[in-house]
């Protein structure tokens, strides 16, 4: 089994009503910042905003995408699964998997974040730490599933 892809970190959001659209279902764009809440969880949780705070050294995003498969409506609450699939020398990809308690727990949306290590000392990307790595590998192995 791979060591990446385990889903270790979810988040339990619960709709509100305002970010339901002229169309009776949740905006689109309120997916993109419930993926946003789950990444800043893992970021947390894997110490990246630590190494932040300590050198400088953090995330910035490169890429986005969602593909949403099903209307959310108020009221619900979502869950929002997050996973990294892929660790390259200065760059990351993230997986998002967004549930609906209404639904039964079925996924309304799937989502992938390119990210890159960044120096933001030096406004340039940079090698990810080992210990960032490691931290990383650790986290996933506690995988949710």
């Amino acid at each position: 089994m791979s060591e990446l892809g385990r889903w270790p970190i979810s988040c339990e959001i619960p709709v509100q009503w305002g970010e339901m659209d002229a169309l009776n279902h949740v905006n689109h764009t309120v997916f993109i910042r419930w993926m946003e809440t789950a990444r800043m969880h893992y970021f947390i949780a894997c110490g990246f905003t630590d190494l932040f705070d300590s050198e400088g050294i953090g995330p910035i995003l490169a890429g986005l995408r969602v593909d949403y498969s099903s209307p959310v409506e108020f009221p619900d609450t979502i869950t929002v699964h997050t996973t990294v699939t892929r660790i390259g020398n200065a760059s990351f990809e993230m997986g998002y998997r967004i549930t609906s308690s209404v639904k039964g727990d079925e996924t309304v949306a799937t989502g992938t974040v390119s990210g890159v290590v960044f120096d933001y000392n030096s406004d340039s990307s940079t090698p990810m730490p080992d210990s960032l790595r490691a931290s990383i590998l650790q986290l996933e192995a506690t995988g949710g599933g």
